[in-house]
């Protein structure tokens, strides 16, 4: 694997401070099921990605099994590209949609998200509409994954603030909102992508990787 900027994928990711969180965009396809994760996750252990074991959470989230289980992460994909994000000491969660028109998305609004939330997306133009709707339902998702949890969990039991305003955790049913970060932000003018994670602020270091060949 090499970064788009041609350097091999290894000398990048060896250097992942413990104040920081790494952030992929990397090409992928169905058929490469979690190849392009494991070869990721390789890369900062310094393992053949098949001595890598994955092992999923009560709701779905995959982890690191012992003995590389401090090195945590979370990915998501979406369309022909997918994030990973990457740190420790922390959890993170990230989601990834690829823009398109969302004609029901006022109507899933109204039906799964917080009063305000569903009201602060109908005051918007259309196409701005679907941008932010898809902007708050990565911000959701990317809660929900970091604190371990599916859609199940609620989507009306977080509320976020609506773009235009900058992404931040209003409230979380049984946590601290404020305890919380929210990083949103444009892998590619065709996605929206949100990371969070519980805990202070880090430096969030944004990489890419090319297609092979």
């Amino acid at each position: 694997m090499r970064t788009t900027d041609d350097r091999t994928f290894a000398k990048v990711a060896e250097p992942l401070r413990d104040d920081e969180i790494h952030a992929w965009w990397l090409p992928w396809r169905r058929e490469h099921g979690r190849a392009p994760l494991r070869a990721v996750l390789a890369g900062y252990l310094g393992v053949p990605a098949g001595a890598l074991a994955l092992v999923d959470g009560e709701h779905g989230r995959p982890a690191l099994a012992a003995p590389h289980a401090a090195l945590a992460f979370n990915w998501s994909h979406s369309g022909e590209h997918a994030v990973v994000a990457v740190a420790r000491g922390i959890v993170p969660g990230i989601d990834l949609e690829r823009l398109r028109p969302r004609p029901r998305a006022l109507e899933i609004a109204r039906r799964y998200f917080r009063l305000d939330e569903a009201a602060a997306l109908a005051a918007l133009p259309g196409p701005q509409r679907d941008e932010a709707f898809l902007a708050l339902w990565t911000a959701k998702e990317a809660v929900l994954k970091a604190l371990g949890r599916g859609l199940a969990f609620g989507l009306d039991r977080l509320q976020l603030t609506v773009p235009p305003a900058p992404a931040r955790l209003l409230w979380l049913d049984g946590e601290d909102a404020a305890a919380w970060q929210l990083h949103r932000y444009v892998p590619d003018p065709a996605y929206v992508a949100t990371l969070a994670w519980r805990g202070p602020p880090r430096r969030v270091v944004f990489r890419a990787l090319a297609a092979d060949g």
